[in-house]
């Protein structure tokens, strides 16, 4: 019979795999924010002026 108090698993492992997945999101959201911002802007003015 198993006892769960002996398990520990494998907490550093996740540890790093949801670090490493924030930093690759903060690095895809600061490439990404300038493109973004300036297609809104372009459609916002052809939307003003139409």
């Amino acid at each position: 019979m198993k006892h769960l108090w002996k398990e520990k698993g494998d907490v550093p492992g996740w540890v790093l795999i949801t670090l490493m997945t924030a930093g690759l999101v903060v690095v895809l959201w600061s490439v990404a924010t300038p493109a973004l911002s300036g297609i809104l802007n372009q459609s916002l003015n052809r939307v003003a002026n139409f």
